[in-house]
Formats: structure tokens, sequence, C-alpha cells
């Protein structure tokens, strides 16, 4: 019993007492975006949305779903050297701009390949436009 007590003081107080800060506390990060897509491809008409997070708002339909679904994981770009079946799924393509969860993110999707139309299907709510 005398080893565990030595043990036990060895290391420490088990809470420092003496400070008195508060806990600290997380807010979530910031999320406003530009969503910018052109439904037929490059050189047709382009369509832009906003949208911000915490309180969910913008001009893009359903913000509140999107915020919940959002991550800035979704919006990476694929690794190089990924390998993609060679499968066209149409001229659409969107760009996302700002940042999600206070990262910056600068991303383009396409639908040029099997890979891309995947990665597009993944946040095909940000792009609410028939194609």
């Amino acid at each position: 019993m005398a080893c565990f007590l030595l043990l036990m003081t060895a290391c420490g107080p088990l809470s420092d007492t003496s400070k008195s800060e508060p806990p600290s506390t997380t807010t979530a990060a910031s999320t406003e975006l530009t969503i910018t897509v052109q439904p037929q491809g490059a050189g047709g008409p382009t369509r832009t949305w906003t949208l911000h997070c915490d309180p969910p708002g913008g001009s893009l339909p359903r913000a509140a779903a999107a915020c919940e679904r959002l991550s800035a994981e979704a919006l990476r770009a694929l690794p190089p050297g990924t390998i993609c079946t060679q499968i066209y799924g149409g001229p659409q393509t969107a760009r996302v701009r700002g940042r999600v969860e206070g990262k910056q993110v600068d991303s383009r999707f396409g639908r040029e390949n099997g890979c891309e139309i995947h990665r597009w299907d993944g946040v095909s709510f940000l792009f609410p436009v028939k194609i």
C-alpha cells in the first residue's frame, strides 16, 4: 500500500485546482461556399449558388440538408494515378470554392470518367440541376 501511495504522489495531483479557467469550448468551423455549375458543359449557361452553415443559408435549395451532408473530404480531388473506367457521363462541369469546416477548398467536378461521375454523384446535392 505504501508503494501505491508513493507512486500516486509522485505523479502529481489528479487535477490542478489552482487555475480557474473555464473549460474550452469549440465552435463549429465556418462553411461558406460558392457553387458554379455548367449543366451543358463549357460554353453553356452557368448557374451559381451560395451556401453557408451555422446557421444554414444561402441561395442553394435545402441548405440545412446540404450542411448536414457536406464534408471537406467529399470535395477532395482524386489522387494522382487513380485508374478509372472510361465511361463518359456527360459534359457537365462544376466548381466549388470557399471554406468547408474552416478549410479552404477549390474543387472542380466533371463527368468525364467513372471516377469523376462517382465524385459528382457524391456531392450532387450541391448541384441542383437536371442532367
